[in-house]
């Protein structure tokens, strides 16, 4: 948790500087993205194959976010995660 921590601090630390930063530091930014979005995945995954009640109530407070930031009820956020992915990975190919 600590790890995913320290990479959304320093993802959001540079969001806003993004368009203005030289080629390899946004290629460096996108590393970010993909490395957090990853832990985040495998992070959420634990969660639901997980019996533990305290990491039930995690994920119910995760999903319970999703749906504040908008995403439906029933959104699957694997799903949501791996599009992410895709779409970082495009990203990065356009630079």
């Amino acid at each position: 948790m600590q790890e995913i921590a320290n990479l959304q601090e320093q993802v959001f630390e540079n969001m806003f500087t993004f368009f203005t930063m030289e080629k390899e530091d946004k290629i460096d930014h996108i590393e970010l993205l993909e490395q957090l979005i990853s832990k985040q995945r495998i992070l959420y995954t634990r969660l639901s194959l997980s019996d533990d009640p305290e990491a039930k109530s995690m994920l119910q407070r995760i999903l319970d976010s999703s749906i504040e930031m908008g995403y439906p009820k029933d959104t699957d956020l694997r799903q949501i995660l791996q599009t992410m992915e895709k779409q970082l990975c495009s990203l990065k190919k356009m630079m």
